[in-house]
């Protein structure tokens, strides 16, 4: 399919307001800690909804070509819902994004054995990993814009981790319409790190049917092969000539039928910009409401996922949660890297600081 020619307009049906910052309190989890919800208005039609439980993006309202408001983003009504177990419904990811293959790796020449909560593997930090802790939350006007800075101590040897990791997760809602999510992470011991953000994306809205009808760019010529389990195999292959090839814009849908093995793309992407600086990672645009979004990272990884496993899952506003309802664009370093010595390393040392930056830039064709 041949790449469309962008003619991007500004969200011209919102007049512009002031930026503003409302603290909510959203309920208690079942030891009674207290929840709060910061809803961020870059006041020029953009509203971003994001809680302390799993430092977690709950909704993201963008308008159309219409002017018509619509949430972006799958996430359930309330607190609760989120309590009860979801699949990382907007969730901050960590310690470790992605998989582990054997739940476990050496480090400094020592064996470090992980929680195991996929098989035999670790897969996003594990099973009481960064999705499901109380970050501690201070609201922040920027000159870009509203924005919420999260906070989170991982002790040393949560999850099988080493290390006491001090995490700071920053959500800006700018005025030039984009979202950007600022990682920060120091350690008082050697250990691995990967952070993401785990949201499912549907640019029609959230409640609009699958994503299939999508078109979508990512800026990779190579992905990480991976073996039965989704472990990397430590090959990075092409990904010319093969359904993984979005280097042309395409619809999801277009090949999404010849992934038996995932039921639809899970795969993780080698982005040519190779993490050195900020730089387009991918492009996604639904033709119906003539959203865009943009994906930029400082990542040499994004993981694309269609929401393979979603199957009858009751979402906001009673909406109805099935397979490739949503896409996520998990920016990353690569699964397994701390068992993939030729992968850019995730090893953060004691004194250092990770630093990391993703951007989800909006607009309308």
């Amino acid at each position: 399919m041949a790449a469309a020619t962008l003619v991007l307009i500004e969200f011209q049906s919102y007049t512009a307001q002031t930026p503003a910052i409302q603290r909510i309190e959203w309920g208690k989890t079942a030891s009674g800690t207290p929840v709060e919800l910061y809803v961020l208005d870059n006041g020029r039609g953009l509203i971003a909804r994001v809680c302390t439980y799993g430092a977690t993006l709950v909704s993201l309202e963008i308008p159309d070509k219409s002017g018509r408001r619509a949430d972006i983003v799958l996430g359930l009504d309330d607190l609760a819902g989120y309590l009860k177990g979801h699949p990382l419904f907007g969730s901050t990811v960590g310690r470790y994004a992605n998989r582990i293959g054997g739940a476990q790796f050496t480090l400094n020449g020592k064996l470090i054995t992980l929680a195991k909560n996929s098989g035999r593997n670790s897969i996003h930090g594990g099973p009481n990993g960064f999705h499901k802790q109380i970050w501690k939350a201070t609201a922040i006007e920027t000159a870009e814009g509203p924005a919420v800075k999260m906070t989170y101590l991982s002790a040393d040897g949560e999850e099988g981790f080493p290390g006491n990791l001090n995490v700071t997760v920053t959500f800006t809602l700018t005025r030039s319409n984009e979202l950007r999510i600022d990682y920060e992470a120091t350690t008082d011991k050697d250990t691995v790190v990967n952070l993401t953000n785990h949201s499912y994306f549907n640019l029609g809205g959230h409640d609009s049917g699958d994503v299939l009808g999508h078109e979508l760019f990512i800026a990779a010529s190579r992905y990480t092969v991976v073996d039965a389990e989704l472990i990397p195999t430590g090959e990075i292959a092409p990904v010319k000539d093969t359904p993984l090839d979005f280097t042309i814009p395409r619809l999801i849908g277009e090949r999404i039928a010849r992934l038996a093995q995932t039921q639809g793309y899970d795969h993780n992407y080698v982005l040519d910009s190779g993490g050195k600086s900020l730089a387009l990672a991918a492009r996604a645009t639904e033709p119906k409401s003539g959203r865009i979004m943009e994906v930029w990272t400082t990542e040499p990884g994004v993981q694309l996922y269609t929401a393979n496993h979603l199957r009858n899952y009751k979402g906001r506003n009673g909406a109805i949660y099935n397979r490739h309802q949503a896409f996520c664009l998990e920016t990353q370093h690569f699964p397994d890297s701390p068992n993939k010595p030729q992968f850019p390393s995730t090893t953060l040392k004691a004194g250092d600081t990770f630093k990391s930056t993703t951007a989800f830039r909006f607009s309308i064709r």
